[in-house]
């Protein structure tokens, strides 16, 4: 009646062995590092950077806990952080001897210090947010007022392209702030040009107004519009600064929008506020420009005379000279995606451009007239541009679909496209405001957050045992069990942790118990009613289950609606919540019967359990199980 089969024995005993192994990595604490990341669109780190640290780090007299590539940056990890100081310095001038072009970041941050044999298992430490592991806090503000410009700009475009398709003459288009003038001579034209626009443009008003014997035309984007505009700009350069600082591989990174034109980004354990701001800048813009072919550009790109005028002179990624047209035929604006590919005639590794409609218009026109000559895309990172490719035009390229080929690698097309999805940013934007928070202040609230959990844990321990007795301390051991099993589980899916996190933990612990309070008082009951101690246990476990499943699927529900509609440290306690009642359902129903059935299963004439007062209404005085 009260005995497990052993295939039950070993899920709950395998359950036990896997939560210690990923718990484990978690109280290891972490150790001060360095991290070098790629300061360039064009510059990749490899395994062929880890070898240079090392021996900038043996020049200089240090000796890291280890020099490896993780992700798409070299970490190494030392003891203390005087050393990490030293470390820092030593690798900034072996890779960036000219410090006003640096070609690598050289960043403060912190590792983990579990053993190489838990890592090697994936048994990784949770993340740790910002309030408990440190690190650096920026509210940036968007310039909307820079986004509705572009727009503006963008349709004036437009306008001049629709105009010229349709013969519709013009005294000139200009634009003021954000709003786009036509100057017409007569009123045809003007009646024309008025319902083309209306028809093509719908996201301005068009306004008809005299202007002595002539007519101007005024387009005003709609409020809806502007909206809109504002909205796109802002998710744009989210996905923009997501796509840069999960390059550069800080762990858990929090960029999310925060009122109408407001952008919060943390970054857990970077410490150099200076450096943070070199990350976060990182956004690159995409140009396209036409190639100058002539004798001079030639001479000047190998450096034998002056750059022709309305040329500049950039470097190609194999580091030779290349001179381009001040001229700008497209921006990253235009481009919708990059995805890397093969050549479907050459099979070689290409990418694969797609771009929006005024894009493709305007690509197809300049590579009409410039088939034979060579166009160069370029990426411009704080002023600075490099040319990531120059291909040769071989035929006009039509329908927004461009192919980027020729003498590259599968890895180098998977580079460049994406650098070019990460795109560019919609609108400036500027930091209001910026704050550090220290190690040790984090090391601080973890401490403080690890107490609250403990002692609420002895507490719930010393009454459960007191009033429970032997029923108690197996109530105490799947409670304990079932923290085991929450952080296990949030370390596997490298959950990040914050204060509110630890909340949910100590709440968790609370609701936990009180299935194993239902059980022991369900157990009671059936005592009470006269039945014999193995029935009493085995109808006490079943009849509280439905009470249970009952309790704990309404606060899940709870808990999911603040999943779904929560953010930041709403929706990190949700994660947690969610987790916790998870866990509190299979310890403290299948962990708890395990023990019970272990102890008492065994004892065919079982005459009495240890399980506190049990009350009957027929008699005097109560009387205690043994």
């Amino acid at each position: 009646m009260n005995r497990y089969p052993v295939w039950k024995y070993l899920i709950l005993g395998v359950a036990l062995v896997v939560g210690l192994l990923y718990t484990l990595p978690n109280f290891f604490g972490e150790a001060p590092a360095v991290q070098v990341s790629s300061a360039k669109a064009t510059v990749k780190v490899d395994e062929a950077l880890v070898p240079r640290v090392r021996s900038a780090l043996d020049a200089a007299g240090l000796k890291p806990d280890f020099v490896q590539l993780d992700g798409l940056s070299v970490r190494a990890r030392f003891t203390d952080t005087d050393t990490q100081l030293k470390a820092r310095d030593a690798v900034e001038r072996a890779l960036n001897p000219d410090a006003a072009n640096p070609t690598y970041i050289v960043a403060l941050n912190l590792l983990s210090r579990s053993p190489a044999w838990l890592t090697s298992l994936r048994a990784l430490p949770m993340y740790l947010g910002l309030d408990l592991r440190g690190g650096v806090h920026f509210l940036m503000q968007v310039d909307m007022k820079s986004a509705l410009t572009k727009r503006a700009e963008s349709v004036a475009g437009d306008v001049r392209s629709l105009m010229r398709e349709r013969n519709l003459r013009h005294g000139g288009i200009s634009r003021d702030g954000n709003t786009v003038e036509i100057r017409i001579r007569d009123a045809a034209t003007l009646d024309s040009a008025r319902r083309l626009l209306t028809e093509q443009v719908a996201d301005m008003d068009w306004t008809p107004t005299p202007d002595g014997t002539e007519f101007r035309l005024t387009g005003r984007l709609k409020p809806e519009a502007e909206r809109r505009v504002q909205d796109s700009a802002v998710k744009q350069n989210i996905t923009t600064l997501h796509n840069r600082v999960n390059e550069l591989g800080v762990a858990e990174p929090v960029i999310q929008q925060q009122g109408a034109d407001r952008v919060v980004v943390q970054l857990p354990g970077v410490q150099d506020t200076a450096k943070a701001k070199d990350i976060i800048g990182r956004t690159a813009t995409l140009e396209v420009r036409m190639v100058e072919d002539s004798a001079e550009a030639a001479a000047a790109a190998r450096g034998e005379g002056p750059v022709p005028f309305g040329t500049e002179r950039y470097l190609e990624r194999g580091g030779n000279g290349i001179i381009v047209r001040r001229n700008v035929i497209l921006t990253g604006e235009n481009l919708t995606d990059a995805q890397a590919g093969f050549d479907s005639q050459t099979q070689e590794p290409a990418v694969h451009l797609t771009l929006d409609a005024k894009g493709a218009r305007i690509f197809r026109d300049v590579t009409r007239e410039s088939v034979g000559k060579r166009m160069a895309i370029l990426l411009f990172e704080k002023g600075r541009g490099e040319v990531v490719t120059a291909p040769v035009i071989r035929a006009e390229i039509g329908g927004g679909r461009v192919q980027i080929s020729g003498q590259m690698t599968t890895v180098e097309a998977n580079d460049v496209a994406l650098l070019l999805r990460s795109g560019s940013l919609a609108a400036p934007m500027e930091i209001i405001e910026e704050r550090t928070i220290g190690p040790s202040l984090g090391a601080e609230n973890i401490a403080m957050g690890f107490n609250s959990v403990m002692y609420g844990f002895a507490a719930i321990v010393v009454f459960m045992c007191a009033y429970y007795l032997l029923f108690g301390v197996f109530s105490s051991l799947a409670l304990a069990f079932n923290l085991l099993l929450l952080v296990a589980v949030l370390s596997m899916i490298q959950a990040t942790l914050t204060l509110p996190g630890i909340a949910a933990i100590a709440l968790t612990l609370g609701m936990a118990i009180d299935a194993n309070v239902l059980i022991n008082e369900r157990v009671r009951e059936e005592l009470r009613a006269g039945m014999s101690p193995q029935q009493a246990i085995h109808i006490g476990y079943e009849r509280a289950w439905a009470t249970i499943l009952d309790s704990n699927v309404t606060t899940l529900i709870a808990g999911l609606a603040l999943l779904i509609f929560g953010s930041g440290p709403v929706r990190g306690f949700a994660v947690v919540h969610c987790l916790g009642i998870l866990t509190s359902m299979f310890s403290a129903v299948m962990f708890s019967r395990g023990l019970v059935n272990l102890w008492y299963g065994r004892q065919k004439k079982l005459k009495a359990v240890s399980i506190g007062q049990v009350w009957r209404a027929d008699e005097a005085r109560p009387t205690p199980a043994a």
